[in-house]
């Protein structure tokens, strides 16, 4: 079946004052059915479409990041790179007004896109990733940022959830370092409450929400069912990246601005005093964070 562009929800989702609230003292939230069954099914052709094309690649391309069990005739990937530039059915999310909706509830009207990519935990196989804050990346003037994440797949405890840390948020930003070089992850022996950890399961075409500062992580996937998570990563439009506007694709000043989803644009930076930790020197292994963290002393999810 040919896959045809889907109009943009328009039906708006209210968040209670209890989600609100619970957002900002856990740094994180699930809501459960935020795109149609329509949408969902065109996401899984394109995006089953899309991994076969990787089918004859030998290494990591711009578009994919394979699993190190790939081979040219069996192709495993472990993420599609900005996935909205490969179709159009996943920029039409990443801009929805009911995603954005929600978002300016969280972090307020003005909200920049950052960043993106489709993390796909294949059944037996799918890949971990250790745990690690999204802010040890991309620190910024303000933690006014967050991680939306759109389920293709029902997310289950034994696939590979993403799990995150209680309030972790509101604490440290930890040291994402090995041998002197940035690693995108936080060595295990860290005084992190791993076992307060909470598996965000969600049906698919559901949607999780992480605070970019929250301790989060991945198991292996063990069973026998996939599971693809479209992550879409949103600032306000006043909180600027410290590491410069390259982290969002923007080459120049109007580029940057027009990654503004909602709202206005500001040349105003909003500076508040969180702990900031800069990704440098530059990871010895570089492309994804699965690539990063192979630069890691140890491991605390086991293939």
């Amino acid at each position: 079946m040919a896959t045809q562009l889907l109009e943009t929800s328009s039906s708006p989702i209210r968040l209670t004052e209890q989600q609100i609230a619970f957002y900002h003292e856990n740094g994180y939230l699930v809501i459960e059915r935020v795109i149609d069954e329509e949408r969902l099914i065109a996401l899984r052709e394109v995006t089953d479409r899309i991994v076969e094309g990787a089918r004859g690649l030998t290494q990591h391309t711009e578009v994919y990041d394979l699993e190190d069990s790939h081979t040219p005739d069996e192709p495993r990937v472990r993420r599609i790179k900005n996935p909205s530039k490969v179709h159009p059915l996943y920029w039409e999310l990443s801009r929805d007004k009911t995603i954005l909706g929600i978002v300016a509830q969280l972090i307020g009207p003005n909200i920049r896109f950052h960043s993106e990519k489709l993390n796909m935990k294949s059944a037996g196989y799918g890949a971990p990733v250790e745990w690690h804050q999204d802010w040890a990346f991309y620190p910024h003037t303000n933690d006014d940022i967050l991680a939306v994440g759109i389920l293709l797949d029902d997310s289950i405890p034994d696939n590979g959830p993403l799990m995150v840390i209680p309030g972790s948020h509101r604490g440290p930003v930890y040291d994402h370092h090995a041998n002197g070089r940035f690693c995108g992850a936080i060595h295990p022996s860290c005084k992190v409450n791993y076992e307060d950890a909470v598996p965000l399961l969600c049906s698919a075409g559901g949607m999780t929400i992480h605070h970019v500062r929250a301790v989060h992580g991945s198991a292996p996937n063990y069973s026998d069912k996939p599971r693809r998570l479209l992550l879409f990563a949103y600032a306000a439009a006043d909180a600027w990246p410290l590491m410069g506007m390259s982290q969002s694709g923007a080459k120049t000043y109007e580029e940057f601005n027009e990654l503004i989803v909602a709202g206005e644009a500001t040349n105003q930076p909003r500076l508040i005093p969180v702990p900031v930790r800069m990704p440098l020197p530059p990871a010895l292994y570089g492309g994804s964070i699965y690539e990063n963290q192979k630069g890691k002393i140890s491991s605390y999810f086991q293939n």
